[in-house]
């Protein structure tokens, strides 16, 4: 037996124990890991700089404040979550009472990626934990700052049998989906999420896959244009754009294309100030092969802006594109850097054929005060979610599920999103026995079907 496979399998023996499905038990775990991770505020901070370079404030407003606003709503609200909910009965099983009782699936395994290594390792590990289930949590080897104190703050807060954090590469990676888990959450890219769920088709086993792609910013001539311009360039300087819905490209009004641009150029100088490369709150990228990969989108044919780097610090200048060829190959990936690709439409119908024509996006972002144009996007495109107006904080929303469509993920989590998740809702009728209606029995032929026609229909 290896190492990861006893570690699974002491966490099974621990969860039919029955402990972790006591709602006092899970609330005070809760409690502890809020508590430890106020604690260590500092040094997760310091962690995200040496991984990612991030400066304190953006580490508490997109990663550490809203792990610790997640913690606080779900400790408000999972012992109601918990409860039996109440469903009406159909009459023609009275009389008897329809309920559904959440419960954990057991062991359960979290992935998490390297862009916001701590964020995306501790919802899905909170939303595990409030439905009462034991965790395995595999963060990313290429943030190793943020995956070691995510391990020391687990092991000051869980017991190993209850959350254990294992540390690795690919291959203990691939040697732990080797084991059989009751639920996968994993974060990541769409190539190796298709390898999870292989791993996952084996045993059957459920899997919320959250994951990425290209997603798209329209900017109606209807826009107010500076705002639009400075939430725009907010959301792709956000981590240096290593986001998973961070707007990848533009579809903008030929109209209001030229003032756009100007505009974007305007904030991204005043969001970073003329020297980028030294600027501490500019967040760089997470490894050469990444660095590299970012450059190689950038086509001088098309730069307006930017496109110079700083590969001692691992800094790329935020990056303006004209687009005139769509089949571009910054146009074909998801680009995962602060390269803005910009197209000009003149019919609103272009811009939306162009996004049905692709992979489902997990974000869209649609500027506009047009209504009307707000209602037809809504209802013509399809996507995992998104603003009107505004880019990136709906995932700061925690009433609000948070997931992908199509080849962006499968599943959803966030608040009570995240209990449900990690939940499997058993359905039951508890039928009384002081009556017994004898229609449903055989022999069929002395029954008047008049009366179950009356309350089957």
């Amino acid at each position: 037996m290896s190492n990861i496979t006893e570690i699974i399998e002491n966490q099974r023996k621990y969860y039919g124990t029955n402990k972790t499905k006591d709602i006092d038990f899970r609330i005070q775990k809760l409690k502890q890991l809020k508590k430890e991770i106020k604690n260590r505020e500092n040094d997760i901070c310091s962690a995200l700089q040496k991984d990612l370079g991030k400066h304190p404030v953006e580490s508490y407003m997109v990663e550490i404040g809203m792990v610790l606003d997640d913690l606080g709503y779900i400790i408000k609200h999972v012992r109601k979550w918990a409860k039996k909910e109440y469903h009406l009965t159909p009459l023609s099983q009275f009389p008897s009472i329809s309920y559904q009782i959440p419960e954990s699936y057991g062991v359960t395994l979290v992935i998490s990626p390297w862009n916001y290594p701590f964020l995306l390792t501790m919802q899905p590990l909170i939303g595990a934990i409030s439905a009462g289930n034991c965790v395995v949590v595999k963060p990313s080897e290429f943030s190793p700052n943020v995956s070691d104190v995510i391990k020391d703050i687990i092991r000051n807060v869980f017991e190993k049998e209850h959350v254990t954090t294992i540390l690795g590469d690919k291959d203990v990676c691939t040697e732990i989906l080797e084991n059989k888990f009751d639920y996968i959450f994993y974060t990541g890219s769409t190539n190796v999420g298709k390898i999870v769920m292989q791993y996952a088709a084996k045993n059957l086993t459920p899997v919320t896959l959250e994951l990425g792609g290209k997603s798209p910013c329209i900017v109606d001539k209807e826009a107010s244009l500076e705002l639009t311009a400075k939430r725009i360039v907010f959301g792709k300087l956000l981590n240096c754009g290593q986001t998973c819905v961070a707007p990848d490209y533009i579809l903008v009004h030929k109209e209001v294309k030229s003032k756009f641009i100007d505009y974007c150029k305007m904030y991204i100088e005043k969001f970073l100030g003329d020297n980028w490369r030294d600027n501490e709150e500019y967040p760089k990228m997470v490894n050469e092969k990444h660095f590299n990969r970012i450059l190689s989108l950038i086509n001088k044919d098309e730069l307006i802006y930017g496109g110079e780097s700083d590969k001692e610090n691992m800094k790329i200048q935020p990056t303006l594109l004209d687009i005139k060829d769509i089949n571009s190959r910054v146009m074909q990936e998801e680009i995962f850097g602060p390269i803005l690709p910009i197209i000009e439409y003149e019919d609103l119908h272009e811009a939306i054929n162009y996004i049905n024509s692709k992979e489902k996006p997990l974000a869209l972002y649609l500027f506009t005060n047009n209504k009307g144009i707000q209602k037809r996007i809504l209802k013509e495109v399809s996507f995992g979610g998104g603003c009107i107006n505004d880019t990136i904080i709906h995932l700061a929303c925690s009433k609000l599920g948070f997931g992908g469509v199509g080849n962006s993920g499968i599943g959803e989590y966030h608040g009570k999103y995240s209990f449900k998740t990690f939940s499997h809702y058993k359905s039951i009728l508890k039928k009384s026995v002081l009556l017994d209606l004898p229609m449903r029995y055989h022999p069929y032929k002395k029954i008047n079907d008049k009366l179950i026609r009356m309350f089957m229909k």
